[in-house]
């Protein structure tokens, strides 16, 4: 598949994190860097730019949940290609944290939000914009997302300053039919925005997806170092460095991150195909019950815990 408009995204810190609570050393992180760099990758997001006083539990989350710009200067002292970008989530970030991109390590600042919030993420795409940002706006849940909604979106968007709109399959329950469907739709709708896709793995189809959506011509593809993210993980960076033609990626550099970092770190935390998460993934909820149960005695007990998500008057106790 020949894809020269693509940009990969990798999401190791930033999502990885949420699988063990951004706690990455300064050593992994640089590594992590160099070896993007040197493969070709466009994108690394280093974290979330949140910040720590409007959060619960700030103070035992690693330092990439909270982005400090004098704190980044001292990781990565030295930029190669790779652009840096960070995410933020709607009421979870001062404004007056960020500053200007010309005094800031960040190149591209990610709006994340869901539906009923997508005016005030396009306020946020706004200020971040004026401040010299590359900016786009990810809308979460698509699959749970109502028709006259997005609809409704689209209106805010196609007039907004937003330079990349995500497909979000935040559940991992798409498949092609609906990343072709969505893509479709995204551009009939919004035909002067570049769009961009993020994936999950719960019914192994993050990596297909991804594809499909760079065929239908999204430019921005997020991806993670050995699939890390939260629950089933995204699509592996490493696939996309390998099987995306017409672009001048190494693989290398990212097999040398997997076997010197990624491993150690994988024997110690879980994420990926795993069947609680194909039961979310197929069922189309958010996988924190499943993320629940893994970390329960219970872990394994699959049959049971999809009889209680089948059956409408079983609730899980709060």
């Amino acid at each position: 598949m020949k894809s020269s408009h693509t940009k990969i995204v990798d999401c190791t810190i930033r999502d990885g994190g949420l699988v063990n609570n951004w706690d990455f050393s300064v050593e992994f992180v640089q590594n992590l860097y160099a070896g993007l760099n040197e493969a070709g990758v466009e994108y690394m997001e280093i974290g979330y730019k949140n910040s720590p006083k409007l959060l619960k539990g700030a103070d035992q989350a690693g330092p990439w949940r909270f982005l400090d710009d004098d704190f980044l200067r001292e990781v990565i002292p030295q930029k190669g290609k790779t652009k840096l970008s960070a995410l933020v989530d709607i009421g979870r970030v001062e404004v007056d944290d960020i500053m200007p991109r010309e005094e800031s390590m960040l190149d591209l600042i990610r709006v994340a939000c869901y539906i009923k919030d997508v005016d005030k993420a396009l306020d946020l795409v706004q200020t971040f914009h004026d401040r010299g940002y590359e900016t786009t706006i990810n809308i979460m849940a698509l699959s749970n997302v109502m028709e006259n909604e997005l609809l409704e979106a689209f209106e805010m968007i196609k007039d907004s300053v937003v330079d990349f709109v995500y497909i979000v399959d935040s559940y991992g329950s798409l498949d092609h039919k609906d990343i072709d469907y969505l893509v479709n739709k995204f551009k009939t709708h919004l035909p002067n925005k570049r769009l961009g896709v993020h994936t999950h793995n719960n019914m192994q189809l993050a990596f297909s997806n991804t594809l499909v959506a760079a065929e239908l011509g999204v430019e921005l593809l997020d991806a993670s170092v050995y699939g890390m993210g939260r629950a089933a993980g995204n699509c592996p960076t490493e696939l996309l460095v390998t099987h995306l033609k017409g672009t001048k990626y190494q693989l290398r550099p990212v097999l040398d991150i997997i076997e010197r970092f990624m491993i150690p770190v994988r024997e110690k935390e879980e994420w990926g195909y795993i069947i609680p998460y194909m039961i979310t993934g197929t069922l189309d909820e958010h996988p924190r019950s499943a993320m629940a149960l893994r970390a329960s005695a219970d872990k394994d007990k699959s049959v049971d815990f999809y009889d209680k998500l089948t059956t409408p008057e079983v609730t899980f106790d709060k």
